[in-house]
């Protein structure tokens, strides 16, 4: 099909499992073209020399398997972080945010072993195909893209057996014959879906979790941390400086110790449908309040509530897949501009699913004690100064109760 289609190399996002193994094959021989596998180590917490030998096992011949961990946190889950952001108020964004990095390079490779398209093995009922495409679009925008999902008639994980069977494809398989559902990790998060999850009503077993314990599990007594920031980026935990990714993984193992991270929600995927995930995202959560707490004291307040406004629609387009947009980019510039003055010490203490902040401090804090405190001001804040402030934020009130339109009445 080679000849028809154009195509005589793809780039295929390889992970190794049973789908895109099969999808391996599957292009070898409906497309009839030379396969290229890229595998990203976004620190999913496996090893990925298994996927290099099964790729080599199927013929591959040109073979990417790339440590993207510290890109990664740095140039995506850090910018991500500043702007607090979460989708539908809960949700961190975890699986979203590695797609445009998987995408960017994934690209690269095509343009630099030449190939003619790249390929991805997200479903059609999901919001990774559109998160893929999306950014391939935009940066290769006349790339050909195949998404074997859309395409073949390997429509369960029967038939995907039994393909992988008839073409002698190494199928990995765990005491209990399969997985009771679907995962997705990586240094951010992990994600589980589906099986013995579709139903909302019903609570996850136990075994669902791996990045946390339960907080009923964890111990009795809280976990006392700092964490340092500057400009707006967490820098060091307990006074040690760290890479980024080594920072967000010690962060991790401080909150699986704790039971903190995880989220059972059922949110609205961009395709359409309700989708029921279970999430554990525990350094991601210890970040979030801790940023939000140095923000607390360095930030202007209306520059902080501009933040917080525009919060959801930023997380919206990381969700959507529009990481490369121009209205992102806009974003970016506006938050990052927001954040060249969060700096300093947060001090937390983790206990049992909990992230409490207990202290803040910052060299650029705009906390000012002398004009706060209940105790003699010397001068440093005016009282009188507010009963002229209250009247005229009452006028367009008062003059509504005169028209009697009392207590705010349309």
């Amino acid at each position: 099909m080679s000849k028809a289609s154009g195509i005589k190399k793809v780039v295929l996002a390889y992970s190794g499992g049973l789908d895109t193994s099969v999808i391996l094959r599957w292009l070898q021989e409906h497309y009839g073209c030379e396969v290229v596998t890229f595998t990203a180590d976004l620190g999913q917490g496996e090893e990925l020399e298994p996927a290099r030998r099964k790729a080599e096992s199927l013929g591959v011949k040109e073979i990417f398997v790339e440590d993207l961990r510290e890109t990664f946190v740095k140039d995506y889950v850090f910018p991500m972080f500043r702007a607090n952001t979460v989708y539908e108020g809960q949700y961190l964004l975890g699986t979203s945010i590695a797609r445009p990095l998987i995408s960017k390079r994934q690209i690269e490779i095509a343009e630099a072993v030449g190939a003619d398209a790249v390929a991805h093995g997200a479903t059609g009922k999901g919001n990774d195909q559109v998160r893929f495409e999306l950014a391939y679009y935009a940066l290769k925008p006349d790339v050909k893209v195949i998404a074997p999902w859309r395409e073949w008639d390997l429509t369960s994980r029967t038939k995907l057996l039994d393909f992988a069977e008839k073409n002698q494809i190494p199928v990995t398989k765990d005491k209990r014959g399969e997985a009771p559902f679907s995962v997705d990790a990586n240094l951010l998060h992990s994600s589980s879906e589906g099986k013995i999850l579709e139903d909302p009503s019903l609570p996850p077993d136990e075994i669902v979790f791996q990045r946390t314990i339960s907080p009923e599990a964890a111990p009795d007594k809280a976990t006392e941390i700092t964490i340092d920031f500057k400009h707006g980026d967490p820098v060091a935990i307990n006074g040690e400086a760290l890479s980024p990714a080594t920072l967000l993984a010690r962060l991790n193992e401080l909150g699986k110790a704790n039971g903190i991270g995880r989220l059972d929600i059922v949110e609205n995927r961009f395709v359409g449908m309700k989708s029921r995930g279970i999430y554990e995202t525990p350094g991601g959560t210890i970040l979030l309040q801790a940023h939000r707490s140095m923000e607390s004291i360095t930030l202007d307040r209306e520059a902080a509530h501009l933040k917080d406004s525009l919060m959801p629609r930023y997380a919206e387009l990381i969700y959507n897949g529009l990481w490369f947009s121009p209205e992102r980019h806009m974003l970016q510039a506006l938050i990052d501009s927001s954040q060249q003055h969060v700096n300093g010490r947060v001090r937390l203490k983790l206990y049992k699913g909990n992230v409490i902040c207990v202290g803040r401090e910052s060299p650029d804090s705009l906390y000012d004690a002398r004009v706060v405190t209940f105790e003699d001001d010397e001068g440093a804040y005016n009282q009188v100064d507010a009963q002229g402030f209250i009247r005229l934020n009452a006028l367009r009130l008062r003059l509504g109760a005169n028209k009697g339109r009392r207590g705010g009445t349309p």
